[in-house]
């Protein structure tokens, strides 16, 4: 097998050209990215289903986690935007790694984030069928059809059939995927915003349950009871910010390439830390964090903290979070699918999996076969854990964050390696080292604290194998598959494993391949 050697960065293609993987460029601008972006971070679905478990990390330092969380996030930004900048590549983690650290290491990084997508696509699936049922429970005045979701069979038929719709958009190219987004991005955000006005009306009228003020101690880190219970709550923190870096694994296709993608990213996390603060801040002053009721401590609501709060807080109109939830998990179903199968793409095109995943649609200038291999994976990983367990699926978003701090901390890393020759200009030495740098040590931090506690079997749902917490079973089970798989393609692909595809080296070599 033969696969691209190129050492040279080529000019950005003209709009409508391909590039050199034969992805479409100039399909995207800045706004179309960003709202990808918050399509990707799904804000609607992942503060369903993050607020319970955080709050129950954490308590009322909610929004001093969402502050902590969102500040390693701009931080490795700043690192992502770096690399692009010199170096726009589908491949981005997988890519810039290799680049620093040599193939293992880059090899690893993809597997990350790879793993880390595809998992979410089977959580995104399953809540995506709940709200499905839900909503048409509420919009037929039927409650009984809102159990259907817990019929095994037909929540697992439902599941495939929303994973081949997004499939079957991301396979259509990323304009398409770009048109959709508008319409659902849009809605779920109208819907959030309306959300906390009516809660906090609620809480000014006096008509809440906690009724709250809002308290200066809410916004110090530092009132947390103890470091694991920070590193916990972190690590959820994290994974309610991620999807950002989808909008760098679009950079080939975007207009501006070296530029665009890197300003999308930073746009992306401030809309998105601005509306959690004030989604999180109407949801903690309107409930508290009690465990009865609607307290966010409340066991019985955390899975889902709007099917409870919703008819609460907006009344008749609650259907609209429903349909606001099931529109934000699909709509981030279709968008996240766009970023395993673009680093597939790369790892194909690079010769570190089988050229197959660097296979693309000549109608559509679309990775078509990593594409429908990601969708794959997610169906049979979503169908084989639900009939296993529930709650296989919601410890999914506490594993998930232990993957993402892996690999966005090793990402951060090699940035702050790759430019390592430039530390002597004071701009470069905070933008390229110091903020990256930063970064990625606490993700790095958070990962090894938050992988050592998930071995209790209390942690996360109480689920374990073997008297080891499920939660570390999925996070770093998964990482560790990696290494296995990585040893047979060593065997199998040995031209990238020697270095020969994609060699190390530094910004002190020049431009490097794109």
């Amino acid at each position: 097998m033969s696969a691209p050697t190129t050492t040279s960065q080529a000019p950005a293609p003209a709009d409508g050209a391909t590039t050199g993987k034969g992805l479409g460029a100039g399909r995207l601008g800045l706004l179309g990215s960003v709202v990808i972006g918050v399509s990707t971070i799904a804000p609607a679905y992942t503060l369903s289903g993050a607020l319970g478990p955080t709050a129950a990390a954490v308590g009322e330092q909610l929004p001093a986690i969402f502050l902590v969380g969102f500040v390693p996030m701009l931080l490795v930004a700043v690192g992502y935007r770096q690399l692009n900048k010199a170096m726009p590549d589908a491949g981005t983690t997988f890519t810039w790694v290799s680049k620093a650290f040599g193939p293992f290491v880059g090899w690893m990084g993809g597997w990350g984030l790879l793993a880390a997508t595809i998992l979410v696509l089977s959580n995104l699936a399953g809540i995506a069928v709940d709200f499905f049922y839900l909503a048409l429970a509420q919009i037929t005045g039927n409650p009984g059809l809102a159990d259907l979701t817990r019929n095994v069979w037909v929540n697992i038929v439902t599941c495939l059939a929303f994973m081949a719709a997004a499939c079957w958009i991301a396979y259509r190219s990323v304009e398409t995927t770009k048109i959709v987004q508008y319409v659902l991005v849009g809605f779920q955000v109208a819907v959030l915003v309306w959300f906390s006005i009516a809660a906090y009306a609620h809480v000014a009228g006096g008509t809440a349950p906690a009724g709250l003020t809002i308290d200066p101690q809410w916004f110090d880190p530092f009132a947390v009871d103890s470091f694991s219970a920070f590193a916990a709550g972190v690590s959820l923190s994290v994974f309610i910010y991620w999807g950002w870096d989808v909008v760098l694994t679009l950079n080939e296709e975007t207009k501006g390439s070296a530029v665009t993608p890197g300003k999308a990213a930073t746009s992306t996390i401030f809309v998105i830390v601005v509306l959690y603060m004030t989604v999180g801040l109407a949801v903690l002053t309107f409930a508290g964090v009690g465990e009865d009721g609607l307290g966010l401590g409340n066991p019985d609501i955390q899975g889902n903290v709007f099917a409870a709060l919703a008819g609460p807080v907006m009344g008749p109109t609650a259907i609209l979070m429903s349909l606001a939830v099931l529109s934000s998990s699909a709509a981030s179903l279709q968008s996240t699918i766009v970023s395993p199968a673009r680093t597939m793409l790369a790892m194909g095109h690079y010769g570190a999996l089988s050229p197959k995943y660097a296979r693309i649609t000549p109608r559509f200038q679309s990775p078509g076969y990593a594409t429908v291999a990601s969708a794959v994976i997610a169906s049979v990983f979503y169908a084989v854990m639900r009939v296993v367990s529930e709650d296989v699926l919601w410890d999914t978003i506490t594993a998930l964050g232990i993957m993402v701090c892996f690999y966005y901390g090793a990402t951060a890393l090699a940035c702050v390696w790759y430019f390592r020759s430039e530390a002597r200009d004071p701009r470069a030495l905070l933008t390229k080292i110091v903020a990256p740098g930063v970064g990625g040590v606490l993700l790095l931090v958070f990962f090894v604290q938050t992988s050592i506690d998930s071995m209790d079997p209390e942690y996360g749902s109480g689920s374990h194998i073997g008297g080891v917490g499920l939660v570390f079973v999925l996070g770093v089970g998964v990482l560790a598959l990696g290494l296995v798989v990585m040893a047979v393609q060593r065997v199998r692909r040995p031209e990238f494993f020697r270095g020969q595809v994609l060699p190390r080296g530094s910004s002190a070599d020049g431009p490097s391949a794109g």
